[in-house]
């Protein structure tokens, strides 16, 4: 199952129209002098800046040059050919920070390898390789003919160009000859991989546009349909004949879902690793053919489809909502995809634009760190290695070392000796909680970057339990048999202190009545400096309040990464670091212990990482009230910050690298490391015990913070699957109370017994 589908936010340059090919189905070409003049260019290039577009699309004719009066336009500019005028306007996009892809048709290896130097990538569609074509629909276009395209296909291939092709699918030709074209596009894929995506786009027939600017209907339509959410009425003109030809039927029909989705499972089948990309805006059942396998909606340009202007783009919100529905999450992506921003398939020019400004799209495994403030070597990693594996504070070099380190036989010494640690001071028992999660409300006024739980009042998702609801939701934790309540909320607006001693003593109160022994573990930092805000009282205060109503014990959340830089990108309206550890060691002072939490994996650098374990780590040391470690890893799909930043989820293999590190920086500091389950899923969990973990968190029974950010690992967990994770792993299992009191022992069945009852491998 797919969790996203990609898109690119984009406006479209149609320097010229003027093109040498009369293919029968554009509406797009023309065949009298076009070229956009200088000063229209840069206006357009600085309105795209201005509006927050990543990729200006450059769209073409081919060849408008040919075109007497094209080039002496071109001459009287100052360019020798057309390509040099599109040079100019890639540099004119890459000065001003703007991305530039380039769809100019068939072009010869050279006119391909002077574009490379100043695109991020560059396009064509193939279309078909029918060569009947070439008399019906392709007729009087010779840059049409299949083997024109497919040379072009494999330079842009040899000369490393990330590459977008595709097939126009209704145009005459027979379901055979489609499949062929995608096969076509695959061995190219298969020599160079230089393919990131391919577009399956249905043909319809457009209105002719002689003497009109496309640009300026598409950017109509676009505007209207993006300001009133209503599409406009499209007519259904009547298929031209030539559409039907060798396609297998008596006479033309359109392109029908069914057609289409074949095809995407085709061309998913053929190259699993390509994008498949659906135009959102040439048919309405593009959901249907996203849950076939499309993954991606192209560019959604702020001024429209220049080919098909009398249809705009759904907005970016329009399909956001549409996909909302489908549980899947839209996400920007920049024009060239992850795994080509390299200096093997990028030039210099291309890459110094994404590091300054889209650094945060380069994939984490190959993306280039700030500088750390100092030097970290091999005899530095050696040494937090080993002082680590005995529990010793480690420096900030030290940590930095360890949450930098990639190399798989380093990784496995940072492992092993996490394990040892773990094993030295809590043994083999591994724990969990029968609890229940409950979020009063998702009213929030704070708007974190990385959030899909917290809403704002007026928001149709938005809610509120009342005390009816919570009651039950209570009684019915007690029926489950929970020990645990874990109760939180977002920044309510309109809650004074009152409302939340009312939540506790609701719960508190209705698990008095039932004759339960539950533990009210609730409120994040972050909410009791609100209520200390909002009262006008000390947290000393405020925790005697709270105590008075029921409070056991409070979460670390809201932690994120305790760097102030950081929090000012991800969550700016959050309280700042030295707030977050005076509000957590008053309640160690108060008597409540608390756990911590880092949440990692998006924008955080191996040192700002290391900063937030030293102060996690005096923290423990000067009240002791900490009573586990919960790392939890950032879910990138339905967040603010995921869906701008093109921030991937973590991998396994990285979270469990992170994960290790954790308990050699905690140290003999904090006891308890546990896994999120939620976050990475149980079966990673269950590895992460050969990782330094001894805790798997909590049954919850319902968990909405991390579904709602895009989690696709469940909201909840029978104790008898927590009790099989740790047994999977080798290793007996207790449910525990809150505070790491032994409720019932779950020991290792006989046959699992022995050194070699299991074989556990990494994931």
């Amino acid at each position: 199952m797919q969790h996203r589908v990609t898109y690119s936010r984009n406006l479209t340059l149609s320097l010229s129209r003027t093109c040498a090919s009369y293919c029968k189905y554009c509406s797009f070409a023309s065949h009298q002098a076009h070229l956009r003049e200088p000063e229209e260019v840069i206006a357009l290039i600085e309105r795209g800046v201005a509006s927050g577009v990543k990729e200006l699309l450059i769209l073409t004719g081919e060849r408008p040059d040919h075109h007497a009066q094209v080039a002496e336009r071109l001459r009287a500019l100052g360019h020798r050919d057309f390509l040099s005028y599109v040079l100019w306007a890639c540099e004119q996009a890459l000065e001003r920070g703007l991305l530039p892809h380039t769809n100019l048709g068939a072009l010869e290896r050279s006119q391909l390898a002077r574009l490379r130097e100043v695109t991020a990538s560059q396009g064509m569609m193939l279309e078909s390789t029918s060569e009947r074509l070439m008399s019906s629909a392709h007729a009087g276009s010779p840059g049409k003919h299949p083997a024109v395209r497919l040379a072009t296909l494999t330079a842009a291939g040899e000369l490393r160009i990330p590459f977008t092709t595709g097939l126009l699918v209704g145009i005459g030709e027979s379901e055979s000859e489609r499949i062929a074209t995608l096969e076509a596009i695959a061995r190219a894929q298969q020599r160079h991989g230089h393919i990131q995506e391919v577009i399956i786009q249905n043909f319809i027939p457009h209105p002719r546009y002689y003497g009109a600017d496309v640009g300026e209907i598409a950017a109509a339509a676009t505007e209207r349909f993006w300001s009133t959410g209503v599409a406009p009425a499209h007519v259904q003109l009547p298929l031209p004949r030539w559409a039907g030809e060798g396609a297998g039927c008596e006479r033309p029909h359109a392109v029908g879902l069914e057609e289409l989705r074949s095809l995407v499972q085709a061309a998913r089948e053929l190259m699993p690793e390509v994008a498949i990309q659906i135009p959102p805006n040439l048919a309405d059942w593009w959901p249907q053919l996203i849950r076939a396998g499309a993954s991606d909606l192209g560019g959604l340009s702020s001024n429209g489809d220049h080919v098909s202007p009398e249809r705009p783009f759904p907005s970016p919100l329009q399909v956001r909502r549409a996909l909302a529905a489908e549980g899947i999450a839209l996400a920007e992506r920049l024009c060239v995809h992850p795994r080509y921003i390299s200096p093997e398939w990028l030039s210099p020019a291309v890459l110094d634009v994404i590091k300054r400004r889209f650094w945060t799209f380069i994939p984490r495994g190959s993306r280039e760190h700030r500088e750390p403030p100092f030097a970290i070597t091999d005899a530095i990693f050696a040494r937090a290695v080993e002082r680590g594996r005995e529990g010793a504070a480690l420096s900030e070099q030290e940590l930095t070392a360890l949450f930098a380190e990639r190399r798989a036989g380093a990784v496995e010494e940072v492992r092993a000796a996490a394990d040892e640690l773990r094993e030295r001071l809590v043994g083999d028992l591994v724990t969990f909680v029968v609890n229940r999660n409950i979020n009063v409300s998702n009213i929030c006024t704070v708007g974190c970057a990385f959030c899909g739980f917290g809403q704002g009042r007026r928001s149709p998702e938005a809610y509120q339990h009342d005390e009816v609801e919570l009651q039950r939701r209570v009684r019915e934790a007690i029926d489950y048999g929970a020990s645990e309540i874990c109760m939180q909320s977002g920044i309510h607006p309109e809650w004074g202190l009152d409302a939340y001693l009312r939540w506790l003593e609701i719960a508190r109160d209705t698990a008095f009545r039932e004759g339960a022994d539950l533990h009210l573990h609730a409120y994040s930092p972050m909410e009791i400096a609100h209520m200390c805000d909002i009262s006008g009282l000390p947290p000393s205060e405020v925790f005697a309040r709270l105590i008075d109503a029921g409070l056991g014990s409070t979460p670390g959340t809201a932690a994120e990464i305790l760097v102030d830089s950081v929090r000012a990108k991800i969550s700016p309206n959050k309280l700042p670091v030295g707030r977050w550890l005076e509000i957590v060691e008053a309640a160690h002072r108060a008597g409540l212990p608390s756990t911590a939490t880092v949440m990692f994996g998006h924008i955080e650098e191996p040192w700002e990482l290391a900063r937030h374990m030293l102060l996690i780590r005096e923290l423990q040391e000067r009240t002791g009230g900490i009573t586990e470690f919960v790392p939890l890893s950032f879910i990138p799909y339905q967040t603010l910050l995921g869906r701008t930043h093109g921030i991937e989820e973590i991998t396994t293999a990285e979270n469990l690298r992170h994960t290790a590190v954790f308990r050699l920086a905690l140290g003999d500091s904090v006891r308890n490391l546990q896994a999120s389950w939620v976050k990475m899923g149980l079966d990673a969990a269950s590895e992460a015990l050969r990782w330094g973990v001894n805790d798997l968190g909590g049954t919850l029974m319902e968990e909405s913070i991390s579904r709602l950010a895009g989690s696709h690992h469940g909201v909840r967990r029978e104790p008898a699957e927590l009790i099989g994770a740790a047994h999977a792993a080798g290793r007996p299992a207790a449910e525990r109370s809150t505070l790491y009191a032994i409720r019932r022992d779950h020991p290792l069945p006989a046959s699992m017994q022995g050194p070699h009852a299991i074989a556990v491998s990494a994931l």
